[in-house]
């Protein structure tokens, strides 16, 4: 009889485990006072853990809310129709991959949560589209090109790293004080950035839609969300009150620039704007429920993130590592080093919020010992997390499931467009510093 051995890759949360064991083991083995036994030691570095399991709480519900209240804009009504009319404008393989395109592209700048579930609604919608009016398209090509929101998220209005740097009271406050949005996402050379990484990632997609122009169709229909007629305008009404609150700064102390624009004014903001588009308060309910199950991955590795934070903060560790890759880099090349890694990790870590927790102080140490600009390394850090999206299909699990393709039908795309964005990325942060 002939036995098969199938791998399978761990889940994330699985490997958040792992990097919690492998960071509790390193501060033991090498943060240990030599007058203090293995044993108290190590139950020393789980307090750590302790300590730190609840230090990010409030980051982790900005998290929580930020791919809800985008994902609930992505499936209103309004947005909805825009989409059903757009997908009419696919008269051909190309337009509809570039249509799908472009679209998640801007959706995925504005929201990452917004992005990913519009895109793949938008897909979706095109494939359905072109079957009924006979054109030949490659659906899983469209599907693909439905998820590059995911590939310029961090660089865009919600970037977890640069907008949690912008807060008066973040976690690395006292070591890097704060990094206003003026200096990161606004900045000119986030902008020259990511022009040229669009245009690149739409002519890749134009490349691919020209030679491979032919493919499957939709599976039968998905039963999306389906929300009733408004029965009140009560969404509308609240929605426009926190629509004008979110933008009392701006408006009425304009000394304070663009301070205002942190992740607490990110997500109030979609909490406005997603009530507004909704019109029905209770329709808005059964939307934010619909998002909610999409956060379970982010509630329960974000606690085990913040523990790995205790660990390397309380225990010297954070020290040690930053100093190790002080001593093998230089200033010319720890920015580089910093984007590949990034990538490296979020393989391990999909999550930009929970890698900026567990690689934000290492990084952030090393820069302050190099003198670097701590904008500039932060978005560093910040594309090389969304560059390796292309190849983590942790996060491509709605789009999957919205257009019915395969995670490897998917990838085989992604993954070319992945070196596209890696050499435009590379070179783009190379050139910055």
């Amino acid at each position: 009889m002939k036995s098969s051995l199938k791998l399978t890759f761990p889940s994330p949360f699985e490997i958040a485990l792992l990097l919690t064991v492998f960071c509790l083991a390193g501060a033991i083995l090498f943060t240990r006072p030599e007058n203090v036994g293995l044993g108290a030691y190590a139950f020393e570095v789980l307090e750590f853990w302790k300590m730190g399991f609840w230090e990010l709480l409030e980051f982790t519900l900005q998290m929580v809310l930020i791919l809800i209240f985008g994902h609930a804009l992505a499936i209103s009504p309004i947005v909805d129709m825009g989409l059903a009319a757009l997908a009419q404008k696919a008269k051909s393989n190309t337009a509809a991959v570039i249509l799908t395109a472009a679209v998640t592209l801007l959706a995925g700048y504005i929201n990452w949560g917004f992005g990913l579930i519009l895109g793949a609604v938008l897909a979706r919608k095109i494939g359905e589209q072109c079957q009924r009016d006979s054109i030949s398209i490659n659906y899983p090509l469209v599907a693909a090109a439905g998820y590059v929101g995911m590939l310029v998220w961090h660089g865009g209005f919600s970037g977890s790293a640069p907008l949690k740097v912008a807060e008066p009271n973040h976690f690395l406050v006292d070591k890097i004080g704060v990094i206003g949005v003026e200096e990161t996402l606004l900045s000119q050379f986030n902008f020259v950035i990511n022009a040229i990484l669009v245009v690149a990632i739409l002519m890749t997609f134009v490349i691919l839609s020209k030679r491979n122009n032919t493919g499957s169709y939709p599976p039968p229909q998905v039963d999306f969300l389906k929300l009733a007629t408004p029965k009140n305008y009560l969404g509308l009404i609240v929605g426009l009150v926190i629509l004008g609150l979110s933008l009392f700064d701006f408006f009425n102390i304009p000394e304070k620039g663009l301070g205002f624009i942190t992740l607490n004014f990110v997500n109030f903001f979609l909490l406005g704007l997603g009530l507004c588009l909704h019109l029905d308060l209770n329709n808005y309910v059964k939307a934010i429920q619909n998002a909610i199950g999409g956060a379970t991955g982010i509630v329960l590795q974000f606690p085990f993130y913040a523990g790995i934070l205790g660990v390397l903060k309380y225990s010297g560790l954070l020290v040690l590592v930053a100093g190790f890759f002080v001593e093998n880099s230089s200033p010319s090349t720890f920015p580089v080093w910093t984007f590949f890694s990034a990538a490296l990790i979020n393989l391990f870590v999909p999550s930009g919020g929970g890698q900026w927790a567990v690689q934000g102080p290492v990084v952030m140490e090393a820069a302050r010992a190099f003198m670097l600009p701590y904008a500039k390394v932060i978005m560093a850090l910040a594309y090389g997390d969304q560059l390796s999206n292309m190849l983590q299909p942790f996060w491509a699990l709605p789009l999957l499931a919205i257009t019915g393709v395969s995670a490897k039908e998917v990838i085989k795309y992604t993954a070319l467009v992945f070196i596209v964005a890696a050499m435009v990325l590379g070179v783009g942060v190379y050139l910055m510093f």
